[in-house]
Parts: structure tokens; C-alpha cells; sequence
């Protein structure tokens, strides 16, 4: 059974599936900007968990963030 390189449905609308190289993600500014929040939520799983005593999870660290905090930080991330 051969494998084709993309998907026929991906390929009769036009996606491209090709993999992203390393070197093209070190150099998107959406990746960097995904790395950074990212970096806030570990973060503030960290101070959370270690304020309640335990590890308060990825998830609850992911919501909690977004709903207290996501807004202000891309708003001073904007004023740099």
C-alpha cells in the first residue's frame, strides 16, 4: 500500500500539509507568540499550585489565566 504525501480531501481544497521545518517555526512571529504565553501559563500553574499547596493541573492553570490574566498581558505585550 502506497502512502501519498497529502490527503486527497486536503489536497483538492488546498491545504498544505507539508511539515513545518524547525528553522521556519524559530523564525514565526505566531510560534514566538505562542511560546511566550505559554511560558506565562507554566508560570502561573507554578505560583497557583504552590500557593494551594498542590499541582492545580495544565488545564485549570490554562482557564484561569485566560479568564484573570490573557487580556492585560497581550495589552502591555502591544504597548513594547
Amino acid at each position: 500500500m502506497k502512502l501519498e504525501a497529502e490527503p486527497p480531501a486536503a489536497k483538492a481544497i488546498g491545504i498544505n500539509t507539508r511539515p513545518v521545518q524547525t528553522d521556519e517555526l524559530g523564525r514565526s512571529n505566531l510560534y514566538a507568540f505562542f511560546r511566550r504565553e505559554l511560558e506565562e501559563i507554566n508560570r502561573h500553574k507554578w505560583l497557583e499550585s504552590e500557593k494551594a499547596g498542590r499541582d492545580l493541573g495544565f488545564e485549570w492553570a490554562l482557564l484561569d489565566w485566560v479568564r484573570r490574566h490573557r487580556s492585560e498581558w497581550r495589552r502591555a505585550l502591544r504597548s513594547w
